[in-house]
């Protein structure tokens, strides 16, 4: 069944001219029909070079919303619209707008885990992969608002000796995860390596060996003589972990003991068989106002522009 609709996904795809993009987060039979998987940053990369006239988008509506709105020529599908994200729903658009108008005179960084809406108030746009960077790039007496997640502001506020303002929301994946049972596990295996997302919580981040973005930790597991490491963060990167060094052991941090329920239930509505109708039917296609696009564009491509800059794509 499985590989029936993997055949007829390919088939598809060179019919309608269209590519698949998806996140670590996704599925591993997901990832591993993607034409490109990777994280928020690659991922729009990606979009922003693509020349399909389709893009397949399995990942959460933000991500999709950022595909659309630097690559206008192409049809942005997302296979499911109910894909958001809980970081993004923490950050409504009307007090958002409040919150800048009580702070006035601040440099305004979003994570790209945000609305168009929220886009469209911002000055700079950043990724887990990329955000201290982007700060420290900037003066050190310049005021700075960050949102929306308030775990990743604060790590970027440790490492770079900032004060930025931060906006009160939270990844409900990364922020569940408790740090009695980081030290469980910790002393259950000595010998493995603690690696964990920004977006977790201060204290699980002041016990890792390392902290980065989804492809900073892949990476660091590829290059890392290690052979077991305990990972905090999102189920999906496991597998591209697990590919890239079958022969270690990766032991994912759960939420509860005896629970390994790690899923972004929000990434995990994208399937094969709605990858596979959003490809007969070309929807849910994500549309936005010329408007959105123009203003939220500025950010992203001031996102992108400062990464080359500092050599970080």
């Amino acid at each position: 069944m499985i590989n029936n609709i993997i055949i007829e996904i390919e088939k598809l795809k060179k019919e309608k001219k269209a590519i698949i993009l998806a996140h670590y987060y996704q599925e591993s039979n997901i990832q591993n029909i993607a034409d490109y998987v990777g994280d928020s940053l690659r991922l729009a990369q990606k979009a922003a070079e693509s020349n399909a006239e389709v893009i397949i988008f399995a990942g959460v509506h933000f991500m999709a919303e950022t595909a659309k709105i630097i690559n206008t020529t192409a049809k942005v599908i997302i296979p499911d619209e109910e894909a958001g994200c809980s970081l993004a729903e923490s950050c409504p658009p009307k007090e958002f707008k409040e919150f800048l108008e009580k702070n006035k005179n601040h440099t305004v960084i979003s994570y790209i885990n945000c609305t168009a809406a929220i886009k469209t108030m911002t000055d700079i746009v950043c990724t887990s992969g990329n955000a201290v960077q982007i700060v420290n790039s900037l003066p050190k007496d310049e005021k700075i608002i960050f949102a929306p997640d308030k775990n990743l502001g604060a790590y970027i506020n440790k490492v770079s000796g900032r004060e930025m303002l931060l906006w009160d929301g939270s990844c409900e994946v990364h922020d569940q995860l408790k740090i009695e049972e980081a030290i469980k596990l910790k002393i259950k295996h000595p010998e493995a390596k603690f690696i964990a997302h920004p977006e977790c919580k201060a204290q699980i981040l002041e016990i890792a060996d390392f902290v980065g973005s989804t492809t900073a930790m892949l990476n660091f597991t590829q290059k890392d003589f290690t052979q077991k490491y305990i990972v905090a963060t999102e189920t999906g990167i496991l597998h591209p972990m697990k590919k890239a060094s079958p022969n270690k052991e990766f032991i994912l941090l759960p939420s509860e003991e005896n629970c390994a329920c790690n899923d972004c239930h929000h990434m995990k509505k994208i399937t094969l068989e709605k990858i596979h109708k959003s490809l007969v039917t070309l929807t849910p296609e994500i549309i936005l106002e010329e408007e959105i696009i123009e203003k939220a564009k500025k950010p992203i491509e001031k996102m992108l522009q400062m990464s080359k800059e500092l050599k970080l794509i």
